[in-house]
């Protein structure tokens, strides 16, 4: 049976394209996924480099494509270098925030403290976020992975009902993001299952690492993935669109 909660199908395209990339981009996809769906049946999100959110914003413009910008600022406005704070991100057309991505936490050494107040900040600004989580191989290979996540997800439990509405948690196995390498089926359902018990019925999981066309349905097939938060592979529409298109017919939606 298709799932109640509404799939999601989210592109982060990183510190990738060029801004004469986007329009190609935008027209490709909407070919590829012509027809009824988007936007009523299933969402679009696209996380450009925030330099580009602006252009993109007006390219997406009578389409069913949302924005996202690739992290938040922790305050409206102020002597923060480099941040964008909220309101801007609203401001040139995005309505989400991706928080709490491994690369921020393992490359940029953003800490659990940090990422949760880029979530207050976020939510208090009026943005929707995907809370990313998710654990090393070292920390999977020594039975961690719950006790990782649980950390990871304790920010979520201070929020109302209202607040957590507008997140959606992606789990990202640390060790499977653009290694070619995922997690089975089986693996990704065992921990959106575990989350879903933490979490409840209502809230959207997103499976991220190493989605592509050719394991989008088997893995959407899971009862407890809601949608993906890809990577390399959204990069180009073609292959994006194929996913979109395989994770639908996981669900039986196409």
């Amino acid at each position: 049976m298709p799932s109640v909660r509404k799939p999601l199908f989210a592109a982060n395209w990183k510190m990738n394209k060029t801004a004469a990339e986007l329009s190609p981009f935008v027209g490709d996809l909407f070919t590829e996924l012509a027809g009824p769906g988007a936007g009523e049946v299933y969402q679009v999100l696209v996380a450009p480099p925030a330099v580009y959110l602006q252009a993109l914003s007006v390219l997406a413009r009578g389409k069913p494509m949302e924005l996202a910008a690739q992290n938040c600022g922790t305050a409206a406005s102020g002597a923060f270098t480099g941040e964008l704070s909220p309101g801007m991100i609203r401001d040139v057309g995005a309505n989400w925030a991706l928080l709490g991505h491994s690369e921020r936490r393992h490359v940029f050494g953003e800490t659990d403290s940090l990422v949760e107040q880029r979530l207050k900040a976020a939510l208090a600004g009026g943005l929707r976020v995907i809370f990313c989580v998710g654990e090393t191989l070292e920390e999977r290979e020594a039975a961690k992975t719950f006790a990782v996540l649980e950390r990871q997800l304790q920010c979520l439990s201070g929020f109302d009902a209202a607040a957590r509405a507008r997140i959606v948690v992606a789990y990202e196995p640390v060790w499977a993001i653009g290694t070619g390498r995922n997690a089975t089926p089986g693996q990704a359902q065992e921990v959106h299952s575990w989350i879903r018990r933490w979490a409840g019925n209502e809230l959207r999981l997103l499976y991220g690492g190493s989605v592509k066309p050719d394991n989008a349905e088997s893995l959407m097939a899971q009862a407890d993935v809601d949608g993906f938060l890809v990577g390399g592979a959204s990069l180009e529409a073609k292959p994006f669109a194929a996913i979109i298109r395989g994770g639908l017919a996981g669900k039986g939606l196409k």
